[in-house]
């Protein structure tokens, strides 16, 4: 048996998979941020130790044989966020989290200070990424920055929890600024830039290696016969890709999760920093990852749901499986700033078109519709870099809804395809991680592709249409910068 446990921005989800690769059980804790500026975005680390252990308690009461026989545990993580820890391996202030747009200026000194960010990292240096964070702390809380004697990812402060032992893997690296992404190592030039040094960092292993054991105790509150083994993990897009057999080039997906992304696995770095394409190292050696990302996908939804009183399911089921038309209103989805293309920590969304006859189905059409021209813009971003799509594999919460899989499949103009289970995708994917690191078997043979139950062909008449509305979307755009 195996566990993945997803560290998300909006819930801790938890997967228990037998050798057979099926889901056994599953379980999920919330977690909440908070925004003490505008711009800010924050979270108290102690809630993620308490929402895993949370779902583990949940499944030795229900599943108490199956998890005495976890071998190995697979963490994923949202990425980026900047955990900063004293001596004592405690938190000296919240995580900082990736849709946190306060470094923009420490941006740019970053790029004055290392030239050779871009070309070393494969990645331009915005707001969202770790580094910037720390000259951000440096500045505006020395003290805080002084104290500092390891920073950690997300998923790594987990591990750490979890094991005793402060590791990263090369993928969640890669969303640092700090790694050297080709050598998949630290960059000496980039922590320098940032007041920091390889003591600061933690241990660097591949997704799918072994790193560490959980913690005798830990394994003996959950009833497991041994102390399983816990494998280098992922940051969340790059297990997602493990859980859906996204491990070769020409396996293009789309994430539809609180941030949106399009990603392409390569067997080489085709960056495109400039027009704010991410480069990940992938969660398997010797692949990459390429991205375009939103910072605004189903929290999109979210947020119109609270607006109007609203389940989400109230406010999809209305709108039937395909949209028959462009919604006649436009929405800018960058509720919390963007990152492909415009590296725009400031933009803020927008309703366009609003008029008496507007009605409720309208605008989360329109909600819809902006998240998947805004994944559009992403698609052209990555063509730039050499990296054409002729379908895509969808994951995330958002994956659910048959009318927003039918959108994008005609704002693309490429099938979109639909897994059982593809909300889950990323713990699925960091069970995989922790099964190869127990077995060591091949990792095509343990990545393998889930069933597809549903195929969104591009209709040509709303492909026009949408194609059409395009030019008009991106016009709203106005830089605030």
């Amino acid at each position: 048996m195996y566990l993945g446990i997803d560290l998300g921005t909006s819930a801790v989800k938890t997967v228990l998979v037998d050798s057979a690769q099926r889901v056994i059980a599953s379980e999920s804790r919330p977690l909440t941020t908070f925004s003490p500026r505008p711009g800010h975005v924050e979270q108290d680390p102690a809630q993620w130790i308490d929402a895993t252990f949370a779902t583990l308690d949940a499944l030795k009461a229900t599943h108490a044989g199956e998890l005495a026989a976890v071998e190995g545990i697979g963490l994923s993580g949202q990425m980026h966020g900047a955990t900063l820890l004293d001596a004592s391996a405690r938190p000296l202030r919240p995580c900082i989290l990736w849709n946190d747009g306060r470094s923009a200026a420490e941006c740019r000194v970053l790029e004055r200070r290392w030239p050779a960010l871009r070309a070393t990292s494969g990645n331009k240096a915005m707001p969202g990424f770790t580094a910037p964070k720390l000259l951000w702390i440096a500045t505006h809380e020395p003290e805080i920055f002084a104290a500092t004697k390891l920073v950690l990812l997300p998923k790594a402060y987990l591990r750490l929890v979890l094991s005793g032992e402060a590791i990263e893997d090369v993928s969640d690296a890669s969303g640092s600024l700090w790694l050297d992404a080709a050598r998949r190592d630290w960059s000496d030039a980039a922590l320098a830039a940032t007041g920091l040094s390889r003591d600061h960092m933690p241990r660097l292993v591949e997704g799918c290696a072994p790193a560490t054991t959980l913690r005798g105790e830990l394994a003996r509150r959950w009833g497991m016969t041994g102390q399983p083994v816990i494998a280098g993990g992922a940051g969340d897009n790059p297990a997602g890709a493990v859980g859906i057999g996204a491990i070769r080039p020409g396996t293009a997906f789309v994430s539809l999760g609180t941030s949106g992304a399009l990603l392409a696995p390569t067997s080489r770095i085709a960056a495109n920093p400039d027009r704010a394409v991410h480069t990940f190292c992938h969660a398997i050696p010797d692949m990459w990852i390429q991205a375009g990302a939103i910072l605004s996908a189903a929290s999109c939804l979210a947020w119109i749901a609270r607006l109007f009183g609203a389940t989400e399911a109230e406010l999809l089921a209305p709108l039937g499986l395909r949209p028959q038309a462009p919604s006649a209103v436009s929405f800018l989805p960058y509720l919390a700033g963007e990152r492909t293309p415009h590296d725009d920590p400031a933009v803020r969304g927008m309703l366009d078109g609003l008029s008496h006859g507007t009605d409720r189905g309208s605008i989360v059409q329109a909600v819809l519709e902006g998240v998947a021209f805004a994944l559009a813009d992403c698609r052209d971003a990555l063509a730039d870099a050499g990296i054409a799509m002729t379908e895509a594999d969808a994951i995330g919460g958002g994956s659910r809804s048959r009318f927003w899989l039918s959108v994008l499949a005609n704002v693309l103009n490429v099938p979109i395809h639909r897994f059982a289970g593809g909300e889950t995708g990323a713990a699925f994917g960091a069970a995989r991680l922790g099964r190869l690191a127990v077995t060591g078997e091949a990792i095509a043979a343990v990545c393998t592709r889930p069933q597809r139950i549903e195929t969104f062909e591009p209709d040509a008449g709303l492909v026009d249409a949408y194609a059409e509305r395009l030019p008009a979307w991106r016009e709203l755009y106005r830089p605030r910068h």
